[in-house]
């Protein structure tokens, strides 16, 4: 499966090499190594080795198959163009760390709300840079880890349930856009597209995703029941930002299977921050003596597939069917996702 990371702040920016590129476990070196602490949900009479079979299964992939970043700024708002953050999106079909134009992006880039994929395709879905995440409708971005199970079966089915601007902006052949669209075409169905420009309350945004993956399984259980065949599971490990606030999603339609991993914390960006201690692969570039107090750190929240820092403590583990809320004020909310299986 794939491998994303989101940052959010609203008053500490982080330098995407110190995030990106500099940790031991930074995201741009999750193409092939992984991290997966207290990922163990074996239950009583299960199978040891099946769980650690399904864990590998939906968390060990080669993630190869593009990376694309979005990191939000007030450039257009300073031009009196906008209201809010608008992002910026670069993607490319390469491992990141052989790319010059990423590495110096990030040497000299910093925001406050950050989204970074790195892909594994799933199924005969083309490897170009239409198809690498994050996909942004507007202001609002979003990104996705699992897989849509029968999206061969049901996509012209979610096409059809699309508005006409959402299907207009796919530019790829994915069923993560495709739920994209689909997602936002429910959250603009009262002010179409120009909702996309603006900053809604999150619970809005959170029915918009629910109303969505509740679609999804509705036409897949109209497509298998047709053919006659089993229902298979969905992995939606959802993240989806406007740049002041975040909401992320940790689900699988199945009652025993698990969703690929998926972590978040509030502790973390002070270490992925070479202006304070404990930056893994910098300490000490600066001189201990020019570094800030850690209580100087702004507050912040981080969601990713994986910890990027090898410090267990600082991540908690996202619930299976979990919902991630995280407004402007940075307060974090958790939620059972309400979607019916």
């Amino acid at each position: 499966m794939c491998r994303w990371f989101a940052y959010l702040s609203n008053t500490e920016e982080c330098l995407l090499e110190d995030v990106l590129v500099a940790p031991a476990h930074a995201l741009s070196k999750q193409v092939h190594d992984h991290y997966l602490p207290g990922l163990s949900h074996t239950e009583p009479g299960k199978d040891k080795d099946a769980t650690h079979q399904e864990i590998a299964l939906r968390n060990r992939l080669f993630n190869a198959d593009g990376l694309g970043v979005a990191w939000y700024g007030t450039t257009r708002a300073q031009y009196g163009e906008c209201q809010g953050p608008r992002p910026t999106v670069y993607k490319i079909v390469r491992q990141p760390l052989t790319d010059p134009n990423f590495i110096s992006i990030c040497a000299h880039t910093s925001t406050l709300a950050l989204f970074a994929h790195i892909r594994a395709a799933s199924g005969e879905t083309a490897i170009t840079e239409y198809n690498a995440h994050p996909f942004h409708f507007g202001r609002w971005c979003f990104m996705h880890n699992g897989v849509v199970a029968h999206f061969d079966l049901i996509k012209r089915q979610m096409c059809t349930a699309m508005s006409h601007e959402a299907f207009q902006l796919i530019r790829g052949t994915t069923d993560s856009e495709h739920l994209a669209a689909l997602t936002f075409t429910y959250l603009g169905a009262q002010r179409g597209p120009q909702a996309w420009e603006v900053s809604h309350p999150l619970e809005e945004v959170k029915i918009a995703l629910e109303k969505a993956v509740t679609k999804v399984i509705e036409l897949q259980l109209q497509a298998t029941a047709a053919l006659g065949v089993p229902l298979e599971a969905s992995s939606l490990n959802v993240a989806i930002t406007d740049g002041t606030q975040l909401l992320t999603i940790r689900f699988r339609n199945h009652p025993t299977e698990h969703p690929p991993s998926l972590y978040f914390s509030t502790r973390a960006g002070i270490k992925l921050n070479r202006k304070f201690p404990g930056h893994p692969d910098r300490e000490g570039d600066n001189g201990s003596q020019n570094l800030k107090a850690t209580q100087e750190h702004g507050d912040h929240v981080i969601v990713c597939s994986e910890p990027t820092t090898y410090t267990p403590s600082d991540w908690e583990l996202i619930k299976k069917n979990e919902c991630i809320m995280v407004g402007p004020d940075l307060v974090v909310q958790r939620i059972p996702l309400d979607v019916q299986f």
